[in-house]
């Protein structure tokens, strides 16, 4: 994919709280990029930005090389779909998708045309005549998507879009997003607070934190690769421990912690890291084990006491503690299918492969421990 738009160090303030901070990073052309963050984080203002709703402070918007921080609104190649629809209530829907072509004096056999078009592509053909609330939540959304599509915009920003929906329709919604992109090969950008909505439907990601872009990958590397210690801990739950590097040879660290010495992978470790450098492990919960008979050579292992353990459908978590550091907590998840049911008190011996410990700058937390997911408290006045 070649580049489409470019951000460079596009920056925002509000008198004096600055809510973006010398953002750069590009978006392909056909791609689904999600920005992700917290609340107040500073993704919806940059959504405003490159839809020209707002006025960045310094910094470019470049499209196709052209500097377009100075192009109105109106003249952006560029769509906008909210959380609330925004539809006409006293219009039918094929009236509220073809508005935009109606209001830009479009003959009226091309408008009926695309109308029948974009609700073909967003599977809602044969409800033109109905109007917005004889419509679920999901099928007022795709209307709001057609009225958008039809217009053909360059990319399509979509801030917040499935707010308002429950939670079955939202992930259902969710695949149909993606699907309808794939289908009309339109760049999306899309603003979300919701994990696991980034991680299901987006090309690439693009973490936010306090107006600082903090990482943007593909779903499966800010996942199981974060690049700090806040990604660590936005992108679901997961397991942090402050070690040191003992060595390092070819693609494996030796780091250690207060629970003993453990290998790890050396993808995410800088080269700059001394020798006794300050280091965080971090080992996602699905991917330690519970050892029964003799631990394999290849896993990191040690003995723990299982504190509590928690049901949860198709997966249970376990909280434990090392025995050589009972201070600190670990968390695991199993499949419920394994049939295993650990109990507080118990002994077990608990590992994880090398190759799945992710090594990030020096942590600022000392022990193991399951992350928080708040992303910590957005700076007075930045914005979502």
């Amino acid at each position: 994919m070649k580049e489409l738009l470019r951000l460079d160090s596009l920056t925002k303030s509000f008198g004096t709280v600055a809510a973006v901070h010398s953002v750069s990073m590009s978006v392909l052309d056909g791609e689904f990029l999600t920005v992700l963050g917290p609340s107040g984080s500073g993704k919806t203002t940059i959504l405003r930005m490159i839809a020209g709703f707002e006025q960045p402070t310094a910094g470019r918007i470049l499209l196709d090389g052209e500097d377009i921080v100075d192009m109105p609104v109106n003249r952006r190649p560029f769509n906008t779909v909210f959380q609330d629809y925004a539809l006409f209530p006293h219009m039918t829907v094929a009236d509220n998708v073809g508005y935009g072509l109606k209001v830009r004096h479009a003959p009226r056999a091309e408008i009926a045309r695309r109308v029948q078009e974009a609700l073909e592509s967003v599977d809602l053909a044969g409800y033109g005549a109905r109007f917005p609330d004889q419509l679920s939540g999901g099928q007022r959304q795709r209307v709001a998507l057609a009225r958008s599509l039809i217009l053909r915009p360059r990319i399509l920003l979509l801030d917040e879009p499935l707010g308002a929906l429950d939670l079955a329709l939202r992930k259902k919604m969710q695949i149909t997003l993606k699907e309808i992109q794939e289908k009309v090969r339109i760049t999306f950008i899309h603003v979300t607070h919701d994990q696991e909505e980034a991680l299901s439907i987006s090309d690439r990601i693009a973490i936010i934190s306090l107006g600082d872009l903090q990482q943007v990958a593909a779903p499966r590397d800010v996942y199981f690769r974060p690049r700090n210690l806040f990604v660590a801990r936005f992108m679901g739950e997961n397991n942090l421990v402050e070690g040191r590097l003992a060595r390092r040879e070819a693609d494996t660290a030796w780091v250690r912690t207060p629970f003993g010495e453990v290998r790890s992978s050396t993808a995410g470790l800088d080269e700059q890291v001394p020798a006794d450098g300050a280091v965080g492990l971090v080992v996602r919960p699905e991917n330690i084990l519970v050892i029964e008979g003799d631990a394999p050579a290849d896993l990191n292992c040690l003995d723990a006491e299982v504190v509590r353990e928690v049901f949860i459908g198709s997966e249970e978590k376990l909280i434990v503690r090392p025995i050589e550091h009972p201070a600190m907590e670990i968390m695991m998840k199993t499949h419920s299918s394994a049939g295993r049911d650990a109990r507080a008190g118990e002994k077990i011996r608990i590992g994880w492969k090398p190759q799945n410990g992710w090594l990030i700058p020096a942590a600022t937390e000392g022990g193991i421990r399951a992350a928080a997911t708040d992303g910590g408290i957005p700076a007075a006045g930045a914005r979502a």
